[in-house]
Protein backbone atom coordinates (compact mmCIF):
# COMPACT_ATOMS: atom_id res chain seq x y z
CA UNK A 1 0.00 0.00 0.00
CA UNK A 2 1.15 3.49 -0.92
CA UNK A 3 1.94 5.69 2.44
CA UNK A 4 -0.76 7.67 3.52
CA UNK A 5 1.44 11.34 2.51
CA UNK A 6 1.45 10.23 -0.73
CA UNK A 7 -1.71 9.77 -1.72
CA UNK A 8 -3.87 11.16 -4.19
CA UNK A 9 -7.93 11.63 -3.31
CA UNK A 10 -10.32 10.44 -5.72
CA UNK A 11 -13.62 12.16 -5.10
CA UNK A 12 -17.14 11.40 -6.61
CA UNK A 13 -20.39 13.56 -5.61
CA UNK A 14 -23.85 11.48 -6.05
CA UNK A 15 -27.08 11.52 -4.23
CA UNK A 16 -26.41 14.64 -2.15
CA UNK A 17 -23.18 12.40 -1.16
CA UNK A 18 -19.31 12.57 -1.44
CA UNK A 19 -17.49 9.82 -1.22
CA UNK A 20 -13.53 9.81 -1.47
CA UNK A 21 -10.73 6.99 -1.44
CA UNK A 22 -6.97 7.34 -1.26
CA UNK A 23 -4.89 5.92 -3.63
CA UNK A 24 -1.40 5.51 -5.06
CA UNK A 25 -0.94 7.93 -8.06
CA UNK A 26 0.83 5.37 -9.98
CA UNK A 27 -2.96 3.56 -10.08
CA UNK A 28 -4.97 5.92 -12.07
CA UNK A 29 -3.34 6.25 -15.55
CA UNK A 30 -3.73 2.35 -15.71
CA UNK A 31 -7.49 2.61 -14.30
CA UNK A 32 -8.09 5.54 -16.73
CA UNK A 33 -7.02 3.62 -20.05
CA UNK A 34 -9.26 0.64 -18.88
CA UNK A 35 -6.65 -1.98 -17.64
CA UNK A 36 -7.18 -4.28 -15.26
CA UNK A 37 -5.21 -3.61 -11.60
CA UNK A 38 -5.94 -4.71 -8.19
CA UNK A 39 -6.57 -1.77 -6.49
CA UNK A 40 -6.60 -3.72 -3.38
CA UNK A 41 -2.24 -2.73 -3.69
CA UNK A 42 -2.97 0.72 -4.45
CA UNK A 43 -5.13 1.89 -1.54
CA UNK A 44 -3.34 3.54 1.01
CA UNK A 45 -6.45 2.78 3.25
CA UNK A 46 -8.85 0.09 2.09
CA UNK A 47 -12.11 2.48 2.93
CA UNK A 48 -14.37 5.17 1.58
CA UNK A 49 -14.99 8.42 3.18
CA UNK A 50 -17.18 11.09 3.19
CA UNK A 51 -13.87 13.45 3.65
CA UNK A 52 -10.51 11.12 3.23
CA UNK A 53 -8.14 13.99 5.24
CA UNK A 54 -10.32 14.36 8.23
CA UNK A 55 -11.31 10.53 8.36
CA UNK A 56 -15.14 11.11 7.99
CA UNK A 57 -17.17 8.31 6.74
CA UNK A 58 -20.53 8.41 4.74
CA UNK A 59 -23.15 6.52 6.72
CA UNK A 60 -23.27 2.77 5.54
CA UNK A 61 -27.07 2.91 3.78
CA UNK A 62 -25.69 5.58 2.00
CA UNK A 63 -22.69 3.89 0.50
CA UNK A 64 -25.15 0.54 -0.28
CA UNK A 65 -27.86 3.37 -2.14
CA UNK A 66 -24.99 4.70 -4.42
CA UNK A 67 -22.56 1.63 -5.11
CA UNK A 68 -25.19 -1.15 -4.53
CA UNK A 69 -21.83 -3.23 -2.87
CA UNK A 70 -19.59 -2.92 0.21
CA UNK A 71 -16.50 -4.30 -1.67
CA UNK A 72 -14.34 -1.74 -1.15
CA UNK A 73 -12.24 -2.50 -4.70
CA UNK A 74 -15.71 -2.32 -6.49
CA UNK A 75 -16.47 1.21 -4.67
CA UNK A 76 -12.80 2.57 -5.60
CA UNK A 77 -12.93 1.37 -9.11
CA UNK A 78 -16.36 3.20 -9.61
CA UNK A 79 -15.34 6.39 -7.90
CA UNK A 80 -11.72 6.97 -10.17
CA UNK A 81 -13.77 5.78 -13.72
CA UNK A 82 -16.81 8.12 -12.49
CA UNK A 83 -15.62 10.95 -10.60
CA UNK A 84 -12.29 13.24 -10.37
CA UNK A 85 -8.46 12.97 -8.84
CA UNK A 86 -7.32 15.53 -6.60
CA UNK A 87 -3.49 15.38 -6.65
CA UNK A 88 -0.42 17.65 -5.29
CA UNK A 89 1.16 20.14 -7.72
CA UNK A 90 3.71 17.61 -7.19
CA UNK A 91 2.43 14.53 -7.58
CA UNK A 92 0.69 16.30 -11.15
CA UNK A 93 4.18 17.36 -12.02
CA UNK A 94 5.35 13.59 -11.82
CA UNK A 95 2.25 12.16 -13.46
CA UNK A 96 2.87 13.87 -16.70
CA UNK A 97 6.52 13.15 -16.72
CA UNK A 98 5.75 9.69 -16.48
CA UNK A 99 3.28 9.27 -19.11
CA UNK A 100 4.56 11.74 -21.58
CA UNK A 101 8.13 9.55 -21.55
CA UNK A 102 5.68 6.30 -21.94
CA UNK A 103 4.00 8.46 -25.09
CA UNK A 104 7.53 8.95 -26.24
CA UNK A 105 8.76 5.58 -25.54
CA UNK A 106 5.62 3.75 -27.25
CA UNK A 107 5.85 6.04 -30.55
CA UNK A 108 9.64 5.58 -31.14
CA UNK A 109 8.79 1.82 -30.94
CA UNK A 110 5.75 1.51 -32.98
CA UNK A 111 6.12 3.81 -35.49
CA UNK A 112 8.78 4.45 -38.32
CA UNK A 113 9.77 6.73 -41.55
CA UNK A 114 8.07 5.16 -44.32
CA UNK A 115 10.96 7.17 -46.42
CA UNK A 116 13.93 5.07 -44.98
CA UNK A 117 11.92 2.58 -42.83
CA UNK A 118 13.64 3.43 -40.21
CA UNK A 119 12.28 4.20 -36.52
CA UNK A 120 12.79 7.70 -35.39
CA UNK A 121 14.93 7.76 -32.48
CA UNK A 122 13.12 9.14 -29.21
CA UNK A 123 15.01 12.50 -28.81
CA UNK A 124 13.47 13.07 -32.85
CA UNK A 125 9.98 12.58 -30.78
CA UNK A 126 10.33 14.48 -28.35
CA UNK A 127 11.75 17.74 -29.61
CA UNK A 128 8.98 17.50 -32.58
CA UNK A 129 6.46 16.86 -29.50
CA UNK A 130 8.00 19.99 -27.92
CA UNK A 131 7.60 22.00 -30.76
CA UNK A 132 4.31 21.03 -31.78
CA UNK A 133 3.92 22.18 -28.03
CA UNK A 134 2.29 19.04 -26.73
CA UNK A 135 0.88 18.71 -23.60
CA UNK A 136 -0.21 15.45 -21.70
CA UNK A 137 -3.42 15.36 -19.76
CA UNK A 138 -3.03 13.11 -16.93
CA UNK A 139 -6.22 11.53 -17.25
CA UNK A 140 -6.90 11.46 -20.94
CA UNK A 141 -6.89 7.27 -22.36
CA UNK A 142 -3.54 6.78 -23.34
CA UNK A 143 -4.73 5.44 -26.87
CA UNK A 144 -6.24 8.97 -27.12
CA UNK A 145 -3.07 10.57 -25.83
CA UNK A 146 -1.42 8.39 -28.88
CA UNK A 147 -3.43 9.51 -31.69
CA UNK A 148 -3.32 13.49 -30.37
CA UNK A 149 0.59 13.24 -30.56
CA UNK A 150 0.76 11.26 -34.19
CA UNK A 151 -1.75 14.13 -35.30
CA UNK A 152 0.95 17.09 -34.06
CA UNK A 153 4.20 14.66 -35.47
CA UNK A 154 2.75 14.07 -39.28
CA UNK A 155 2.93 17.39 -40.05
CA UNK A 156 6.72 18.28 -38.61
CA UNK A 157 7.86 14.35 -39.45
CA UNK A 158 7.21 11.66 -41.76
CA UNK A 159 5.77 8.91 -39.58
CA UNK A 160 3.44 6.61 -39.37
CA UNK A 161 2.75 3.37 -37.42
CA UNK A 162 3.57 0.07 -39.63
CA UNK A 163 3.61 -3.39 -38.39
CA UNK A 164 6.94 -5.35 -40.36
CA UNK A 165 6.98 -8.90 -40.80
CA UNK A 166 10.36 -10.52 -40.11
CA UNK A 167 12.03 -14.09 -40.84
CA UNK A 168 14.78 -15.13 -38.33
CA UNK A 169 17.18 -17.47 -38.43
CA UNK A 170 19.00 -18.85 -35.49
CA UNK A 171 22.00 -21.69 -34.68
CA UNK A 172 20.26 -24.19 -32.67
CA UNK A 173 22.75 -23.91 -29.35
CA UNK A 174 21.40 -20.05 -29.28
CA UNK A 175 17.76 -20.26 -29.47
CA UNK A 176 17.61 -20.76 -26.04
CA UNK A 177 19.23 -17.91 -25.04
CA UNK A 178 17.65 -16.28 -27.47
CA UNK A 179 13.82 -17.09 -26.39
CA UNK A 180 12.83 -14.51 -24.08
CA UNK A 181 13.67 -11.91 -26.46
CA UNK A 182 11.92 -13.26 -29.38
CA UNK A 183 8.62 -13.53 -27.16
CA UNK A 184 9.03 -10.08 -25.87
CA UNK A 185 9.39 -8.76 -29.15
CA UNK A 186 6.29 -10.29 -30.73
CA UNK A 187 4.19 -13.51 -31.74
CA UNK A 188 6.05 -16.78 -33.45
CA UNK A 189 3.77 -16.76 -36.52
CA UNK A 190 5.64 -20.17 -38.09
CA UNK A 191 9.05 -21.75 -36.73
CA UNK A 192 10.58 -24.81 -38.25
CA UNK A 193 14.00 -26.70 -37.68
CA UNK A 194 16.49 -26.87 -40.51
CA UNK A 195 18.05 -29.75 -41.20
CA UNK A 196 21.82 -27.89 -40.03
CA UNK A 197 19.82 -27.75 -36.49
CA UNK A 198 19.14 -24.03 -37.05
CA UNK A 199 15.74 -22.53 -35.53
CA UNK A 200 13.78 -20.18 -38.70
CA UNK A 201 10.84 -18.17 -37.24
CA UNK A 202 8.62 -15.60 -38.85
CA UNK A 203 7.36 -12.77 -36.72
CA UNK A 204 5.50 -9.85 -37.38
CA UNK A 205 6.70 -7.20 -34.55
CA UNK A 206 6.69 -2.90 -34.16
CA UNK A 207 8.83 -1.73 -37.55
CA UNK A 208 10.40 0.37 -34.79
CA UNK A 209 11.79 -2.20 -33.07
CA UNK A 210 13.43 -4.25 -35.77
CA UNK A 211 16.47 -2.97 -35.36
CA UNK A 212 16.48 -3.29 -31.35
CA UNK A 213 15.51 -7.01 -32.15
CA UNK A 214 18.25 -7.33 -34.37
CA UNK A 215 20.99 -6.21 -32.59
CA UNK A 216 19.81 -8.02 -29.54
CA UNK A 217 19.73 -11.61 -31.57
CA UNK A 218 23.35 -10.73 -32.91
CA UNK A 219 24.62 -9.30 -29.90
CA UNK A 220 23.68 -13.07 -28.15
CA UNK A 221 24.54 -14.98 -31.16
CA UNK A 222 28.30 -13.38 -31.44
CA UNK A 223 26.98 -11.98 -34.64
CA UNK A 224 25.23 -15.20 -36.34
CA UNK A 225 21.72 -14.79 -35.89
CA UNK A 226 19.98 -13.44 -38.89
CA UNK A 227 17.18 -11.18 -39.41
CA UNK A 228 15.55 -9.85 -42.94
CA UNK A 229 12.47 -8.19 -43.08
CA UNK A 230 10.24 -9.93 -45.83
CA UNK A 231 7.44 -6.59 -46.32
CA UNK A 232 8.00 -3.94 -47.41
Amino acid sequence: MVDLDDAIVARLESHGERFEILLDPAAMDSIKQGKEVDLSEYLAVEDVFKDARKGTRPAEAKIKEVFETDDIVAIAKHIITKGEVQMTAEQRKELLESKRRRIITYIAANAINPQTKLPHPPIRIENALEEAKFHVDPVKPFDKEIEEAMKLLRPLLPIKFEKAKIAIKINGDDYGRCYDDLIKYGMVEKEEWAKDGSWIGLMEIPAGLTTELTDKLRNKTKGTASVKIINS
